[in-house]
């Protein structure tokens, strides 16, 4: 199976507007939705609500997308989001059940939220891959035994038995973690060990905004797909990364990543200097993890030596 793995994903705000005023086709570029489409599965972390509807939860930021960017999941060929995230309940709990009637009559399938904790906790079964998420943030957002919300877990303490028992040949896409940190913090590691040794077929992070290295079978952060954030300069949480996976019963056999340019609600191929940034940046953040990273035909590409995971 060939998997197409992108970060953070945020249709609301000014990436709405444009989508709004160009069409669902006008926030990714055609030789980049290429890729994406041609992927056995897509699979990609939703940072927003996609609702008509909005009762502001008390925090910062709200995000939150109309129906019809529904039809941009679609344009990108995506089979699956997470929305395990500290935003999947930006509006409200009636507002991430419509996002889940709105994903669930375009046939996206959806992770890591529900109308309870037991459905928020059950993996999704995708293309015979089953599709595990979870978040160690926000508590306030967490679903409960009559509550609809997110499978939240802390981390910290350790790694619930909940979450392990469900890990085993899964696709597991933790949202852990703090913003706009370079490289996974201890806590975070430790949880990948777990996850591991529980038979992840493959662990997908997200959550720091900026892509992290890989270790085995553990991507520990995807960084941004599509947003309107403003730029650290330095963490240059506008050069990203779209992940390309071979994923065996094993584990992954191969791992692509394809340097990506994020624009102002727009993400393109990255070119040049942009993508000499993120081939350094990439091969730094894997070699502090002991993982070799080769160039082959343009794509940067490490082959984990071994993994562990079920069959799926």
């Amino acid at each position: 199976m060939r998997l197409a793995l992108a970060g953070d994903t945020m249709l609301g705000r000014r990436v709405a507007e444009t989508l709004r005023r160009h069409g669902p086709e006008s926030l990714v570029d055609p030789e980049l939705v290429e890729i994406t489409r041609g992927a056995d599965l897509f699979v990609l972390n939703l940072e927003c609500c996609i609702s008509e509807r909005c009762e502001p939860a008390p925090k910062t930021f709200t995000f939150q997308a109309p129906p019809a960017a529904v039809e941009t999941l679609l344009h990108l060929g995506v089979d699956c989001v997470t929305l395990a995230n500290n935003h999947a309940l930006d509006c409200g709990i009636e507002a991430l059940l419509e996002t889940v009637e709105n994903l669930r009559a375009a046939g996206i399938a959806w992770a890591g939220a529900g109308e309870d904790v037991d459905q928020a906790r059950s993996p999704t079964v995708v293309g015979g891959l089953p599709v595990f998420a979870f978040a160690d943030h926000q508590a306030s957002f967490a679903a409960g035994p009559d509550r609809p919300g997110i499978a939240y877990a802390d981390l910290k303490p350790g790694v619930p038995g909940w979450i392990c028992e469900r890990a085993q040949g899964a696709l597991v896409c933790p949202h852990w973690g703090p913003n706009m940190t370079p490289s996974p913090l201890p806590y975070v590691r430790s949880a990948a060990r777990a996850l591991r040794d529980a038979g992840a077929a493959l662990v997908a992070g997200t959550s720091a905004h900026v892509f992290h290295g890989v270790e085995e079978n553990v991507l520990y952060d995807l960084g941004d797909f599509l947003d309107d954030y403003a730029v650290d300069r330095q963490l240059r949480n506008d050069h990203g990364l779209l992940f390309l996976v071979e994923l065996e019963p094993a584990g992954p056999r191969r791992i692509e990543a394809v340097p990506l340019k994020l624009e102002y609600a727009y993400t393109r191929l990255a070119q040049g200097s942009e993508a000499e940034w993120i081939r350094q940046r990439f091969r730094r953040a894997c070699s502090e993890l002991g993982t070799d990273v080769l160039e082959e035909d343009g794509r940067l590409v490490v082959r984990p030596t071994h993994s562990t995971g079920g069959a799926h």
